[in-house]
């Protein structure tokens, strides 16, 4: 459940820290008094997109943390786990959203940085916000399918995968065999151009790295002359004839100090050492370079063929590709492409065949995936019938009504078309749910359908944003009664300016909002039992609350407390 929730600096809020609890919470005020600011903070919490004008006028940044403590065998620890999370199932779990003047958002979690995307898989595993728009998906067919198979997850969701998955290798295949089909006349010219590209990389016989060789070999080729003159001079340098040679000098020095190293041997006898080590050194080059000097390549033609060979490669790279590597895999793919085309017709009757079996495979898994769900939709119209019952629609009738499709026509999802139909009166005839009913009777069906999902998709927190808006006398008394049932599986937050509802809440928050010189500021108070009716009666009453409407509100207070142990004994 949601245990705390911190706000700082979002629109009208300044500072709000609430402490909540188990069970059933409602948030009450004014109109414009800023309760919709709370469902904003829960959704910045669950991964909404944040926004600038979220801001405080003036301040920096808006800052939102919640704590939420959950069951150590709760779905959202696999969640948390396969994101690189780090969390214990035995820690709690705090989520912390930062918004800027300038619209950045940060997110972490137990002080770990997440990207939105994260934040929201984990936030749809703990808050499921429902307000009135959240309608509009019971009034589009399209949508009916998804509540249909969400109810019967367990067997729908591994068939549906499987289903999905084979459909995918369905539709490539067709896409390729419409792609081969196609190819026509233009294959042919491809093909002629594609046998002209591989002739003529083919020819060229390529070598990787063979650019680089050939580069350093002319390099060498084009420098020959100046590079033997000038290691000609070096070697004569070193080792030329009688006295003009540099070792011959050296040579000299070395046995001058070898002669008298014994005079002073601490001294002298290492000078010798170290002016014999560089004699050996420098003679040990002269005959290096004597050697380079017999070795270097006087070859023109040579030097032609490699011009030559390194201007081709510069064509086929500004042809082909920007390297050899490049190049010879654009010649494996036009191998491949011209395979494809010689193998044409072959391919689409391999393709063909492939696709009907892939066909067949997807028509049987679609029709076992259509039993599962007409199963579950007959489950579904039991348990819904029976929670409008508790809503005051006892006579109401509901169904989902499945269409199976062609073959022809069979989707990503299936086969199966589904509509959502209900009589809300005796002897009407099932009709689309977005033709027949009104926005109280939405209000109850989405409420029984949050009933039942809530017990199967497990999430913790559940929020109605005004949702019974439309709704007075009985339904209203009903519908309270019905979140009140449904606090005992998960946290109820309902935003109200029903009396019927708020009176049936385990805690009261009243929501007000002052203006103290030019600036707006938005309270949230946590209701005592005195203050809680004195909101009831306003709401009862309006602006005059007078000692009818407060012992009324303590008549509506206690009912609602017999009603909660009527329910729930212990």
């Amino acid at each position: 459940m949601l245990t705390e929730i911190s706000i700082r600096n979002l629109a009208v809020i300044e500072s709000v820290s609430l402490t909540f609890h188990r069970g059933f919470h409602v948030l009450t005020g004014e109109t414009g008094a800023g309760k919709s600011i709370i469902i904003d903070a829960l959704s910045l919490i669950a991964g909404a997109r944040g926004a600038s004008d979220l801001v405080r006028y003036g301040c920096d940044k808006a800052e939102i943390e919640a704590q939420f403590d959950v069951s150590p065998t709760h779905p959202v620890w696999a969640v948390t786990a396969r994101l690189g999370i780090h969390a214990a199932p035995d820690e709690t779990i705090v989520v912390r959203r930062e918004i800027s003047a300038q619209g950045k958002s940060t997110s972490r979690l137990n002080g770990q940085l997440v990207n939105l995307s994260m934040l929201r898989q984990v936030g749809d595993c703990l808050v499921n916000i429902h307000g009135q728009h959240e309608h509009q998906s019971l009034m589009k067919p399209e949508e009916h399918l998804h509540w249909l198979d969400l109810y019967d997850t367990e067997h729908i969701g591994p068939l549906k995968l499987q289903y999905e998955e084979a459909y995918d290798q369905y539709a490539n295949m067709r896409k390729e065999w419409r792609q081969l089909e196609d190819t026509g006349k233009k294959a042919l010219q491809m093909g002629d151009l594609y046998r002209f590209q591989i002739e003529e990389i083919t020819a060229a016989d390529l070598k990787i790295g063979e650019d680089e060789s050939l580069l350093e070999e002319k390099r060498k080729l084009a420098n020959a002359e100046k590079c033997a003159q000038s290691v000609a001079d070096a070697y004569e340098a070193l080792f030329g004839g009688n006295s003009k040679g540099g070792l011959s000098s050296i040579s000299k020095a070395m046995q001058r100090v070898l002669d008298i190293s014994s005079v002073d041997p601490s001294v002298l006898k290492p000078l010798a050492e170290q002016i014999q080590t560089a004699y050996y050194q420098l003679e040990d080059a002269a005959f290096q370079l004597r050697d380079y000097r017999d070795g270097i390549e006087f070859n023109p033609t040579r030097l032609d063929e490699i011009e030559h060979r390194l201007d081709l490669l510069a064509t086929l790279r500004r042809k082909y590709g920007d390297s050899i590597p490049d190049i010879l895999a654009y010649l494996k793919s036009i191998k491949n492409e011209m395979d494809v085309l010689d193998n044409k017709e072959e391919r689409l009757e391999a393709l063909r065949l492939a696709t009907e079996k892939q066909q067949s495979i997807i028509t049987e898994l679609g029709q076992r995936l259509s039993g599962y769900r007409k199963q579950a939709a007959e489950r579904l119209a039991r348990e819904i019938e029976q929670e409008l019952k508790d809503l005051h629609m006892e006579r109401t009738r509901f169904e989902a009504s499945l269409e199976r499709l062609d073959i022809g026509k069979m989707t990503r999802e299936g086969l199966d078309k589904v509509e959502f139909l209900i009589a809300a009166n005796p002897g009407e005839p099932l009709r689309p749910l977005a033709k027949v009913a009104s926005g109280g009777e939405l209000s109850r069906i989405m409420l029984a359908m949050k009933t039942i999902f809530s017990r199967l998709d497990r999430i913790p927190v559940l929020v109605f944003d005004e949702v019974d808006t439309g709704v007075s006398g009985r339904a209203a008394q009903a519908i309270a009664e019905k979140m009140s049932a449904l606090s005992r599986h998960c946290q109820v937050f309902s935003i109200t300016h029903l009396p019927q509802v708020a009176c049936m809440a385990d805690a009261h928050y009243a929501i007000h909002k002052t203006i103290d010189g030019e600036r707006t500021y938005t309270r949230v108070t946590d209701l005592q039992p005195v203050e809680r009716i004195r909101e009831l009666a306003r709401m009862l009453g309006g602006v005059e609350v007078t000692e009818t409407t407060l012992n009324h509100a303590r008549e509506m207070v206690q009912l609602a407390n017999e009603k909660k142990m009527t329910a729930n004994p212990s």
